[in-house]
C-alpha cells in the first residue's frame, strides 16, 4: 500500500504537470490574441484541470499497481511468493483496498465536479465572447472590431488608471477609410450607460484609397462611442449538464455522455485489477515488453469506451449495451488472464518440483 501510494503520487504529479503545461500554453495564446484576459488564464485552466482530473486519477491507478506489482517480478519477490505456495488472486484484496478511495475520488469527480467546472468553464468563455472591442484590445496587437468595422492598436494599457497610450483606429465607413492616431486616450461611461472611448490630442486622416482625396485634422479630444454588448446566452452542452438532469433526459447524446461518466469510475476498478496479471516480467530479461503493452490495453480500452459513447449518440447501440458492453467484455479478458497466468505458474512450479 505505502509502495503503491509513493509511486501514484509521483507519477499524478508528472501527468498533472504535463496537462497542465499544454493547456497553459493554450490559454496564453488565446489570452495573446485577445480571446481571453490574461487575468482569467488561471481561471480556465483551474476548471480544465478539473474536468482532465478522472482520466488522469485512472491512469495513475493503473501504472502505480501496475510498477508496484512489476518491482515485484523485477527483485524476484513474486517468486518467493509463488514459492510459498500463494496464488496470484490474492493480490486483489490489498489492490482493491488501494483502489476503490481512488476509484471514488474518479466517480465524484466524473458525475458531480466535472460537469460543473464545465458549466462555469463555459459561461466564463461566454462572458469573454460577449465584451466589447476595446476590453479585448490587447497592447502590441492588431485587434479587429466583431463587425469588421474598425481595426485597434494600443501600444500600452494602464488599468489601474483605464488608460491607454499612442493608439491606432482605423475604421471604414461610407466607402472611405479614417484613420485616427492619438498620443493617449481613456475609458469614459455617461450617465445613460454608454461607454465612450475618448482620444486625446490626435490626428484623423480620412479618405477614399487610391485617390489624393483625403482630409487632415486635428484633435485635442476625440470620443467614439462602444457598442454595448449582451451576454450571450449559449445552449448548454452535454458534457455541462448535471448527472441526475442526464438522467432525466431521454435524448441520445444525453445517454452517451452517461455511457461515458459511469464507464470512468468502472474502467478505473477494472485497470487496477487488470494491472495484476499484466505486471508479469522476467527477471531476466527487460521490462519494457509489458509497460508498452499495459499501454496499450489501456489506450484501446479508453478509446473503445469512446466509441460506445458515441455509438449510444448516434442510436446505433442501445444504452444498456453502451453502458455495460465494454466493461463485461473487458472483464471477460480480465478473468482469462488470470487463469492463464495461473496456469502457467502452476507448469512452472509441477516442471520445477520433477
Amino acid at each position: 500500500m505505502r509502495e503503491c501510494t509513493g509511486t501514484a503520487v509521483a507519477t499524478f504529479i508528472v501527468l498533472l504537470g504535463i496537462t497542465v503545461a499544454t493547456q497553459l500554453v493554450r490559454f496564453l495564446g488565446l489570452a495573446a490574441g485577445g480571446s481571453i484576459t490574461f487575468s482569467g488564464v488561471f481561471a480556465l485552466l483551474a476548471l480544465t484541470a478539473f474536468n482532465y482530473l478522472p482520466v488522469l486519477l485512472s491512469l495513475t491507478l493503473f501504472i502505480a499497481v501496475l510498477m508496484t506489482l512489476t518491482r515485484g517480478y523485477r527483485d524476484s519477490e513474486m517468486i518467493v511468493w509463488f514459492s510459498a505456495g500463494l496464488s496470484l488472486t490474492r493480490w486483489i484484496q490489498p489492490v482493491l483496498m488501494f483502489a476503490v478511495p481512488v476509484v471514488v475520488l474518479i466517480a465524484l469527480l466524473s458525475l458531480v465536479l466535472s460537469p460543473w467546472a464545465i458549466t462555469k468553464s463555459e459561461e466564463f468563455r461566454s462572458y469573454m465572447d460577449s465584451r466589447d472591442d476595446v476590453s479585448q484590445v490587447t497592447p502590441g496587437v492588431f485587434r479587429e472590431s466583431k463587425q469588421s468595422e474598425r481595426v485597434y492598436f494600443v501600444e500600452n494599457v494602464n488599468e489601474g488608471e483605464n488608460t491607454v497610450a499612442n493608439i491606432f483606429v482605423s475604421s471604414t465607413q461610407h466607402q472611405k477609410t479614417g484613420v485616427i492616431v492619438a498620443r493617449r486616450g481613456f475609458l469614459q461611461t455617461v450617465e445613460n450607460g454608454d461607454r465612450f472611448l475618448v482620444l486625446l490630442n490626435g490626428h484623423r486622416y480620412e479618405g477614399t484609397p487610391g485617390t489624393l482625396e483625403y482630409k487632415i485634422s486635428e484633435f485635442e479630444r476625440y470620443a467614439m462611442r462602444i457598442e454595448a454588448r449582451g451576454i450571450k446566452a449559449a445552449l448548454p452542452s452535454a458534457k455541462s449538464i448535471s448527472t441526475p438532469e442526464l438522467l432525466a433526459n431521454p435524448g441520445p447524446i444525453y445517454r452517451g455522455e452517461l455511457v461515458w461518466r459511469i464507464g470512468l469510475p468502472l474502467s478505473a476498478l477494472l485497470l487496477a485489477l487488470l494491472a495484476i496479471p499484466l505486471s508479469y516480467v522476467n527477471p531476466r530479461a527487460g521490462r519494457s515488453l509489458n509497460l508498452v503493452l499495459a499501454i496499450l490495453v489501456y489506450m484501446i480500452y479508453n478509446n473503445v469506451l469512446s466509441i460506445a459513447q458515441a455509438w449510444v449518440a448516434q442510436q446505433k447501440i442501445g444504452l444498456a449495451a453502451g453502458l455495460w458492453g465494454v466493461h463485461l467484455i473487458m472483464l471477460v479478458i480480465l478473468a482469462a488472464l488470470f487463469a492463464r497466468r495461473m496456469t502457467l505458474f502452476s507448469f512452472s512450479r509441477v516442471f520445477k518440483f520433477k
